[in-house]
């Protein structure tokens, strides 16, 4: 097995054979094969070889993550169509240090490019994550007080009125009669609504609507939830 000298032009091209129809060189995800192959080729493979140039450039982005990778390491010659002999020489340059101390897969700009790659990634990620996140509904705490014409007036049924308006975003809450003068007593009721779908103008023409029981309707107190 292998791809014969991957540093030459017919090498490349039995490596771009291996790939058009494979995303790696082994498997379904990057692994340590294709480090292996990746620390081979000295440079990236010419336009004209479109899958491994494919190849070597999705590689090259996991630069900062190659140690991480699966898989374990094997010599060169374990990889790639049978029948061929690997023939690569290394073109790396003698080593004087620990073979830890060089990166082969770039240089700093390279890592500080993929590292701003990365950023921009998590970025759009959140962003989306966030856009997901239900809206906060704006909603207002209101209390009516709504005034019948006399005393004579049938307060249950003023109320029965009141709280039989029914819309979305409107919640009634609790009610009591309060003393006005001269016998006559005033509805005081509250209500929780969401600003988008209902204000107070459209509470006032529907509560008035009820002429019969209604004098008139005005807002007591209205705060912001």
């Amino acid at each position: 097995m292998g791809f014969g000298d991957l540093n030459s032009s017919s090498g490349l091209k039995v490596l771009n054979g291996f790939l058009a129809e494979r995303s790696y060189i082994e498997g379904f995800v990057p692994s340590q094969a294709d480090v292996a192959v990746f620390d081979a080729v000295s440079a990236a493979p010419p336009a004209d070889l479109c899958h491994a140039l494919r190849w070597y450039n999705h590689i090259k982005s996991y630069q900062s993550q190659k140690s991480s990778l699966p898989g374990v390491k094997k010599p060169l010659g374990q990889y790639g169509p049978a029948g061929l002999a690997d023939s690569t020489q290394s073109s790396a340059p003698a080593k004087e240090d620990d073979d830890d101390d060089i990166d082969l897969f770039g240089s700093d700009e390279e890592e500080d490019a993929e590292a701003a790659r990365l950023k921009e990634e998590r970025l759009a990620q959140y962003a989306a994550k966030k856009s997901k996140k239900p809206a906060l509904i704006a909603k207002s705490s209101i209390l009516l007080d709504v005034k019948p014409w006399d005393d004579e007036t049938d307060m249950s049924k003023l109320e029965e009125c009141v709280r039989s308006i029914q819309m979305d975003g409107l919640v009634w809450g609790q009610s009591k009669l309060v003393p006005v003068g001269y016998g006559i007593k005033k509805l005081q009721i509250g209500c929780v609504v969401e600003d988008d779908k209902v204000g107070t103008d459209i509470l006032e023409e529907q509560i008035t609507a009820f002429e019969d029981f209604v004098q008139s309707m005005d807002v007591a107190a209205f705060n912001k939830i």
